[in-house]
């Protein structure tokens, strides 16, 4: 039994003994570990290594923690936040960062980025062996810097990244006489002192960032001008002007290897010492002003393999931009060339002489040819993007650029077939070919090689796409863009092989069939955009509120869809149903509280407006008109404070206005036409609505008077108060109103765009366009207005009991194109400057108790397209004039004091000529002018004024593009005059 004993006790003896021999750690610093780590809040459990326990006695296993293999004291501390893909969310530590880090006497390297502290201790000053400090993107409660860290003189790495830290002094920075990387980026520096003149005292600086610090304009020329080592500077965005930057950074021409000055304020053309920097590797220049084109010194660049110079004004030809870089340098090294957003012209060039090429980036901008007929080398391209240019002409065979991976020519002038070209891009991952004018078929057999496809867009151009029902695809898409493709009239069905896609659309595609409910049940959660619109679909919608998460944009619009409203999921930012045949209450969706865009508007819901508005106060675009619903408006709509447009109309909406309704600020749009809202004008409306561009309450029972309030809508473009029961007179003071006599550039637009969807990933743009629908009435017709609302200026007070004579002030709504006042009880004479209002094309004052004579001014009005002036007391001589002669009679029927063309009433003293058949004695002589000589003087004239003209345009870029300009102008103008005038048409030809 003693033996027993014995043995057992030498056992644990050695067990112990074994234990002990492998802890590394020394003891000084475990303590020193467990003291910090009391100092935190470790939410996540990141330091449950850290335990003080036999267990778990060896520190330098514990996590983050770095031990020196020789001496086993700590000599790494590496605890940044870290991301969590299962949780979603950062994991961090938070609390203090305690002193007891000063018994680790040997720590090299401290990285605590991404956590939270209370502040950065001045003790860190005392940690005399750091060489490595990294506090990136921590939060602080404290904005207090420690001067402190100036004494860390044997510290090489400091990183500072976005940490809210208030720096005016920066004296500390040039005691760090061993420091090789510097980044201060994202920290507010503009009041920093002598910051850049402490960096000169850097001598072993290699880089340094200083991105988005607000660098004041002021910086002393001579920075850096000592660090012989500086291979790395990134001041970007940091909008310097040319003098504040060339100065300094053109010193360092022999050691430079990577250059970002990108988001500055470069001005000019690009400086020919660029081509100095013989070790260059990569130059940002991105989203500056830069002009012109590269210099000829880029050729020296015999290192470079980055060069991006996009979001300039560079307007060189591309051939020419590439004759440039052909030198034996660029040419043999360049990888990615990125010229984004400029103005290069030209035909595209062979680009495949420059080998190394990998990612070439010429998108938005002028280019105006085609592609080379062939190009000589097999090109190593990965990525090309060539969208939003105007190349023409049919697409080269692409069999050379077998590598690529991405593939964009969206928006151009592209016609031909597509489908052959694509079959040997075996490796594509990602094809635009959207808004050009490919014509032709696809089918499977041409798809089938593309096995890596996961992005593809073909929309808007006529291709049939004929895929066999029975397809399995090779591949799995994430974003199908197909939108006015022809894809038959059954849903395809070849979609149900594809169960990864977040982005779908199948709009305006022939399809006219019921969505089959395998597809509603493939769709997953967290779709971003799903667009089945302007097709023939029809059936009921199931309840899609399982595919939540990434806060979805569902478009079902202009369909047959019919049934209740389905539940939606909850983090919908964009609903639109409108166009269809849905019925019922709304009442589901008052939880989708993230909803920013809905449209309900041409279906057959009904029932009261759910008073739940203000769980839906992100509201910008609200449209439920043209639908069967009763009862008041709600008070909780006052809580759409961001709403920009509201419209009601075409309901059975009753009661008066909420006052609530006068928190809507941000409205530019109200249509509330065509209910049977009732009570008065309330005098808030004018007081709170000051961006208001369109207010339409026509066709309700509004009573009372027109209040003065009114005047204070300065930017009101369009104003319809008609068809009411509003008394009293037309207020003197609508002259205030700007919004009717000085055109401001944009104040008014046909619609709003806006980003629908952020496809950042897929570089896929989903622009949602809210059209702005203007109905006015005209000679009991509504004709409704889009495409040219911008330049529609509308006043309409019709079929209301005004009384009072017309205020003259009116007249000074210079930019009027329509004046209703009919089926009033106005009396007085019409304002004798009438004819100030030149760009009236409407004007009806019938129905009135007018007096006097027609104003002479009234002639005047060259654009008077329809004229209604019937039915009053007029009296006088109809002005001459080839305008007011050539009106129908009705427009001055009912007046019977009045005379002359083209009543019958001949006016006194008139006498008809009847019997001279020329009374102006014009003969046949006249025409002994046009002779030869009258024909080669037009002919001569022609010339020298085409070319005289368009030849300045060509030589003259600044003027060509001013013409350009002035020609869409025109061009908008024109086709308001053109919808006018078929309006104008379809109205004579129905009466």
């Amino acid at each position: 039994m003693h033996l027993l004993l014995y043995f057992l006790f030498l056992f644990l003896f050695i067990c112990s003994n074994l234990n002990y021999a492998e802890t590394r750690c020394v003891e000084r610093d475990r303590r020193a570990l467990l003291e910090f780590k009391k100092g935190l809040t470790d939410d996540y459990a990141l330091l449950k290594s850290w335990r003080n326990n036999n267990a778990s006695r060896d520190c330098c296993k514990w996590r983050g923690v770095g031990c020196n293999n020789n001496t086993d004291q700590v000599i790494k501390l590496d605890l940044p936040a870290v991301w969590s893909d299962e949780l979603e969310q950062l994991l961090s530590l938070s609390g203090e960062i305690d002193s007891s880090l000063l018994s680790l006497n040997s720590l090299t390297y401290l990285d605590l980025s991404g956590n939270s502290f209370t502040r950065i201790p001045n003790f860190l000053g005392s940690l005399k062996t750091l060489q490595h400090l990294k506090l990136a993107n921590i939060e602080l409660t404290s904005s207090k810097f420690p001067h402190q860290l100036g004494n860390l003189s044997n510290l090489q790495t400091l990183d500072l990244l976005a940490t809210p830290v208030v720096m005016k002094n920066t004296d500390w920075l040039s005691r760090l006489s061993s420091l090789k990387y510097l980044n201060l980026s994202y920290i507010d520096l503009s009041e920093s002192v002598g910051l850049l003149n402490n960096a000169i005292r850097l001598p072993s600086l290699v880089e340094l960032h200083l991105a988005n610090c607000l660098l004041p304009n002021n910086t002393d020329k001579s920075f850096v001008r000592s660090m012989t080592n500086l291979s790395v500077v990134d001041i970007s965005y940091n909008d310097l002007p040319n003098s504040m930057i060339y100065p300094w950074l053109f010193n360092f021409s022999s050691t430079l290897t990577y250059i970002d000055l990108s988001n500055n304020k470069l001005l000019g053309i690009i400086p020919e010492a660029f081509g100095t920097f013989k070790n260059l590797q990569t130059l940002d220049l991105t989203n500056n002003g830069l002009e012109g084109g590269i210099p000829v010194s880029f050729q020296n660049l015999t290192n470079i393999r980055e060069l991006v110079i996009s979001g300039n004004n560079l307007n060189q030809d591309l051939p020419s931009f590439f004759d440039k870089l052909s030198g034996l340098g660029p040419q043999r090294t360049l990888q990615v060339v990125d010229l984004y957003d400029n103005q290069f012209t030209g035909n595209l060039p062979d680009f495949t002489t420059f080998t190394s090429l990998k990612e070439l980036l010429i998108g938005r901008n002028q280019l105006n040819g085609s592609f080379p007929e062939k190009f000589e080398k097999v090109s190593n391209l990965s990525i090309l993007d060539l969208a939003d240019n105007r190349i023409n002409g049919f697409l080269p065979n692409l069999s050379v650029f077998a590598s690529l991976r991405e593939l964009y020519f969206e928006r151009n002038l592209l016609n031909g077939t597509l489908a052959e070209k694509l079959e040997p891009l075996s490796k594509l991952e990602s094809l635009g070919a959207s808004s050009n004018f490919f014509q032709g078929t696809i089918s499977e057999t041409h798809v089938a090689n593309l096995s890596r496809l996961t992005f593809l867009d073909l929309s808007f151009n006529s291709l049939d796409l004929e895929i066999g029902s029975d397809w399995s695809a090779t591949f799995q898409l994430e974003t199908i863009s197909l939108s006015s493709c022809k894809l038959g009239s059954s849903f395809p069905r070849w979609l149900r092989t594809q169960t990864n896609f977040s982005v779908l659309d199948i709009s305006n595609a022939g399809i006219n069939d019921s969505v089959p409910s395998w597809f509603w049940e493939s769709l997953i959660p967290g779709i971003r955009y799903l667009n089945l619109s302007s097709n023939q679909m029809h059936g009921m919608i199931p309840d899609l509120d399982f595919i939540s998460g990434n806060q979805p944009i569902i478009d079902m619009s202009s369909n047959n869809f019919s049934g209740n409203l389905p539940l939606f999921p909850l983090d919908i930012v964009t609903l639109k149903l409108n166009d269809n045949i849905l019925s019922g209450s709304i009442s589901s969706l008052c939880n989708l509280t993230s909803l920013s865009h809905l449209d309900l508007s041409n279906n057959k819901l009904s029932g009261e407006l759910p008073n739940c508005w203000n769980n839906l106060n992100n509201l910008n675009i609200l449209n439920l008109e043209n639908n069967g619903f009763i009862g008041k408006v709600p008070d909780s709509i006052g809580a759409l404070e961001f709403v920009k447009m509201m419209s009601l109309r075409g309901n059975s909406l009753i009661g008066e206005l909420p006052t609530s309704l006068q928190n809507c600020t941000s409205l530019l749009l109200l249509d509330l036409g065509e209910n049977e809202i009732s009570g008065n004008i309330p005098e808030w409306l004018g007081e709170s609505f000051s961006m208001l561009l369109v207010l339409s309450l026509s066709s309700n029972r509004f009573n009372g008077t027109i209040p003065t309030s009114i005047c204070k809508l300065k930017n009101i473009q369009i104003l319809d108060l008609s068809v009411n029961d509003i008394t009293w007179k037309i207020p003197k003071c609508l002259n205030n109103i700007s919004g009717m006599i000085m055109r401001e550039k944009g104040i008014l637009q046909a619609s709003i765009e806006y980003n629908a969807i952020g496809l950042d990933q897929s570089r896929l743009i989903i622009t949602a366009r809210v059209v702005f629908k203007v109905l006015l009435q005209w000679k009991g017709r509504q004709s409704e207005y889009q495409k040219t609302l911008g330049l529609v200026v509308s006043l309409d007070l019709s079929s209301n009991r005004l009384t009072g004579e017309i205020p003259s002030e009116i007249t000074s709504l210079s930019l009027l194109i329509a004046l209703n006042l009919s089926r009033n009880s106005l009396i007085g004479s019409i304002p004798k400057d009438i004819g100030r209002l030149r760009q009236l094309d409407f004007l009806d004052l019938s129905r009135n108790d007018l007096l006097g004579g027609i104003p002479t001014s009234l002639s005047e009005l060259s654009n008077l397209g329809v004229l209604d002036l019937s039915f009053n007391n007029l009296s006088g001589r109809i002005p001459k004039g080839t305008q007011l002669q050539s009106f129908d009679v009705s427009s001055y029927a009912g007046n019977l004091a009045l005379c002359g063309v083209p009543l019958k009433n001949v006016c006194p003293g008139d006498e008809t000529n009847s019997g001279n058949p020329n009374p102006d004695g014009v003969t046949d002589d006249n025409d002994k002018m046009i002779n030869k000589g009258f024909i080669f003087g037009i002919v001569a004239g022609f010339a020298f004024g085409f070319w005289g003209f368009y030849g300045s345009l060509v030589l003259k870029e600044s003027w060509r593009h001013a013409y350009y300009g002035f020609l869409n102008v025109v061009k908008d103008w024109v086709l308001l005059r053109v919808e006018l005038t078929l309006a104008r048409l379809r109205r004579r030809t129905s009466s």
